[in-house]
């Protein structure tokens, strides 16, 4: 493998530094997610912040998985380019990337219909909490789609 295929080449996809920040966003959102809406709340009302908590609580270790695979592959400067598990990490993301989008807006949408009430059915205090437990989740989302996206376009690339 040549210097040019470890470090451009597969920016973002595991075993680059790209895909270790891309890791540790995802646990930094999706710990922040759950965290807002777990600690003080009582989210258990709601089945949409129940799964919101459910697929948080999925990301986080996945994310911290693979980040460390990637600080690993960096340190020793040699990328993970193993066929399959290449694809165990497609699928693995592309599945918690459509379920925590679904957590992240069916709780966004809960929110939204609380508020409809004027704050009737939700304090301003849970309300405050939720909405910064969806937005964190959308976060989380947004770079786990990445990372499917990145690790995706190089498995197309290369096979």
């Amino acid at each position: 493998m040549d210097n040019g295929d470890r470090s451009g080449a597969g920016a973002g996809a595991v075993g680059s530094a790209g895909s270790l920040g891309l890791r540790v966003g995802q646990a930094v959102f999706s710990s922040a997610s759950l965290l807002f809406m777990s600690v003080g709340v009582e989210f258990f009302s709601y089945t949409a912040f129940c799964f919101l908590v459910t697929i948080m609580g999925l990301v986080i270790p996945w994310s911290c998985t693979l980040a460390m695979i990637d600080v690993y592959s960096v340190l020793v400067g040699c990328p993970l380019r193993v066929p399959g598990v290449m694809v165990i990490v497609v699928v693995g993301d592309c599945a918690l990337s459509i379920v925590s989008f679904a957590a992240a807006c069916s709780s966004a949408a809960v929110i939204d219909l609380l508020l409809q009430f004027h704050g009737s059915h939700c304090s301003p205090r849970f309300c405050g909490r939720y909405q910064l437990s969806a937005m964190m989740a959308f976060l989380s989302w947004f770079l786990m789609a990445a990372s499917a996206i990145f690790n995706l376009w190089f498995i197309a690339s290369r096979w």
